[in-house]
């Protein structure tokens, strides 16, 4: 379990926990020792940790712990005051072209005609000018790779039966696996999903957790996705980070999500409970109460 500098817990003995240490293949994401300020706000605190390529990883804490000012930073949005950053063995901003990216789902209108198949062309034309006047034969071949793509990521998100229809006819579950497909179009090495188990009941939830994992593995890309809960994700991940205090526990779920864990992390006592299914439970989080996350309650 590593632990970022400065908190009271101790990383284990062991190898790199990334597997990157001995190996020429840089992590999909590196920080050391980075800090970020916002304003005048300290977010992150010396936050370390290493995510290897093929991971499937958790970003878990409450409102506020800076779950999505880690994803902007990792993605070249926000810079940081110390430390360091590593997207692939670049910065965050030279390796944006890698990075597939699906920010928080406000939900699509009902009127909304565009089709699930041309949502998902737009990850690959949307950052094109114009429109060639006459194909030559590399070109042609080009488009045909990417038709081809395109129908590759709908299969595997399992999405055949409804690509063609308008996105905003679709159902919440439908309409994140087509998002999910616009985001892994371009082949990204690195995937950040920004809670997009939000909205969805407990049935599309465990479908698209299934689906993420599945498309971790067949694509080998590396997956830091956000959320609140990790009850929905149990049994599908790798490793969890958990963010608390501006600092980050990293580490297996068995290893970070336990008293002892999140009681140093945040400096005060601090439950957690497994229910009779499974399902975990954390109490006397100090920061103040939401209703989304592992169901944190108040002291």
């Amino acid at each position: 379990m590593n632990a970022c500098p400065g908190s009271d817990l101790h990383p284990s003995p062991g190898p790199d926990p990334a597997g990157t240490a001995d190996t020429a293949e840089p992590a999909a994401v590196r920080l050391s020792g980075a800090s970020v300020t916002l304003g005048a706000t300290p977010i992150l605190n010396q936050v370390s940790l290493s995510i290897a390529r093929g991971e499937f990883v958790a970003v878990l804490g409450p409102n506020g712990a800076g779950k999505s000012t880690l994803m902007r930073t990792i993605l070249g949005l926000v810079p940081v005051s110390e430390g360091s950053v590593t997207v692939l063995g670049r910065s965050p901003q030279q390796a944006r072209g890698q990075i597939g990216y699906l920010p928080q789902r406000r939900g699509l209108d009902q009127a909304i005609r565009v089709r699930g198949i041309d949502l998902i062309r737009l990850g690959l034309d949307g950052a094109r000018w114009g429109i060639p006047i006459a194909l030559t034969g590399r070109a042609r071949q080009r488009r045909h790779s990417e038709r081809e793509r395109v129908h590759e990521v709908i299969e595997l998100v399992g999405a055949g039966d409804y690509a063609a229809r308008p996105i905003g006819e679709l159902s919440g579950g439908e309409q994140q696996r087509l998002l999910i497909a616009a985001a892994l179009v371009r082949r990204p090495e690195l995937l950040i999903l920004d809670e997009p188990l939000d909205s969805l009941d407990l049935p599309n939830q465990a479908a698209v957790t299934a689906l993420v994992r599945r498309v971790c593995s067949a694509e080998q890309v590396a997956v830091l996705l956000v959320a609140h809960d990790v009850n929905p994700l149990l049994g599908y991940l790798d490793r969890v980070v958990y963010l608390g205090g501006g600092r980050a526990l990293v580490g297996g779920v068995e290893e970070v999500i336990t008293a002892p864990g999140l009681s140093a992390l945040y400096g005060a006592p601090i439950e957690v409970l497994r229910t009779s299914d499974g399902r975990l439970v954390v109490v006397g989080q100090p920061e103040a109460p939401h209703h989304h996350g592992h169901r944190h309650l108040p002291q």
